[in-house]
């Protein structure tokens, strides 16, 4: 299984499934981060956190516990 925290800066990848439940899993999803949504890694910060993407043509920053929910092919 390859999460959003496996892509690499400059790879584009699509959602496949978000993992977590309750109001962790909604959070993302309140975010445009859904099933078959694609998503641009743009920049990840020296340290691994955070991680900034592009989804739905706006910016956003994602923690790497987030990053580790959401499964990518």
């Amino acid at each position: 299984m390859k999460t959003l925290r496996d892509a690499k800066v400059g790879e584009t990848v699509t959602v496949v499934k978000l993992h977590g439940t309750g109001p962790v899993k909604r959070r993302i999803m309140d975010m445009g981060i859904t099933k078959g949504v694609s998503i641009y890694v743009r920049k990840v910060a020296p340290l691994g956190d955070p991680v900034e993407v592009n989804v739905r043509n706006y910016e956003l920053s994602l923690r790497k516990e987030d990053c580790e929910m959401i499964e990518v092919q």
